[in-house]
């Protein structure tokens, strides 16, 4: 699809609004406006696609990194693939591997782990696992709109509290409330800790930039109701994007902190592979005002690229105004009183068990 094309329709619900070229296909797709409803054309819309649910065949659930840039060294991604269609997520160019692309495929053709639960109670029952925190959501949403529907996530988390293992959750969706009762057994033996991403207090640009997630009063309803249930939650500010979403980090700080938020963190927004020329497509469509700020700003921190994916840089970028960003978060922090800086702080492998498999003979004497 041309960038005129682009920068004249949109897709409702949807975050991009094209399917641009997966660098490793040869062949790409374009849609025949002309053949458009009337209706849509005026409108400036495209025809809705549909959400397609393709099975994952993965035989292997939990995943490692070895990134000094990320808070965790073990995961779980329930989906690939989120329909929640944030424009800047980091992980649509991962649905190239898959032959797809990172625009709308990657919002509406999610690959779901029905085995999850089961593979991992295998991965926890072998001598060889030693007990570590494992973080739910290292790449995509696991309370994405189809969790309410499947509950992966909630059989994920059954297991982990079956066994005792600690688990870290990053999240946009209210619908972690919903496991409120899992996590409670969970923090009886110190072994969770939730955390709700927060970038945006504005319901208008969330709803174009996030566009199935829970809206932000939703996300600090959240917050306070996982504080008043006495479960560990804090938040992340992120991405934060220069230009357009920067001047509200004081506020959404305080915001979650009244909402009973123990700490916070950010990230800088990231534009890989082929992130950045969707997230310049939306500027375009959405924000033609701000673009040329919001890209140059992004340049600043990058070395004088739309990005970098240098160690260290990528999340926090450098600079005269990556710096200012730090120092405001620093300073906001302090001033709204969030108590520790760790999303994993106090989560403890003591208490792991592994359940007798039925018909042991361990089974025999409990």
């Amino acid at each position: 699809m041309s960038t005129e094309v682009n920068s004249l329709y949109t897709i409702r619900g949807r975050g991009a609004a094209a399917n641009p070229v997966n660098r490793f296909e040869m062949i790409e797709m374009v849609p025949d406006v002309d053949t458009m409803d009337e209706d849509l054309a005026e409108l400036g819309e495209l025809p809705l696609p549909q959400t397609q649910l393709l099975r994952d065949a993965s035989r292997t659930i939990i995943a490692s990194n070895d990134s000094p840039d990320i808070g965790f060294d073990r995961s779980i991604n329930p989906y690939r693939g989120c329909e929640h269609g944030c424009i800047y997520c980091y992980a649509r160019p991962t649905h190239e591997y898959f032959g797809l692309s990172a625009g709308l495929d990657f919002e509406t053709k999610i690959f779901v782990k029905t085995d999850a639960a089961s593979l991992l109670r295998a991965e926890l029952m072998k001598k060889s696992w030693e007990p570590q925190v494992i973080a739910l959501s290292g790449v995509t949403d696991c309370y994405q709109p189809i969790e309410r529907k499947l509950r992966i996530t909630r059989s994920v988390i059954e297991v982990m509290a079956e066994f005792r293992n600690p688990m870290t959750v990053i999240t946009k969706n209210h619908l972690v409330t919903r496991d409120i009762d899992l996590f409670k057994d969970l923090h009886e033996h110190r072994c969770i800790s939730v955390n709700l991403s927060i970038t945006t207090l504005r319901k208008d640009l969330q709803q174009i930039m996030e566009p199935r997630t829970s809206i932000p009063s939703r996300r600090l309803a959240a917050v306070e109701q996982l504080a008043k249930a006495g479960i560990p939650v804090g938040i992340m500010v992120a991405p934060i994007i220069p230009g357009l979403t920067d001047e509200e980090m004081p506020a959404i700080l305080q915001a979650a902190r009244d909402a009973g938020a123990q700490w916070a963190g950010y990230v800088i927004l990231r534009l890989p592979h082929a992130v950045a020329p969707l997230m310049v497509d939306w500027l375009e469509r959405h924000y033609p005002d701000r673009k040329d700020k919001v890209l140059n700003r992004v340049k600043e921190m990058r070395h004088g690229k739309l990005y970098d994916a240098q160690w260290g840089v990528r999340g926090r970028g450098v600079g005269e105004f990556a710096d200012q960003i730090g120092r405001l978060f620093e300073v906001s922090k302090r001033k709204a009183g969030y108590r520790t800086d760790s999303r994993t702080d106090g989560l403890s492998t003591a208490s792991f068990r592994r359940p007798p498999v039925p018909g042991s003979q361990i089974g025999l004497f409990e």
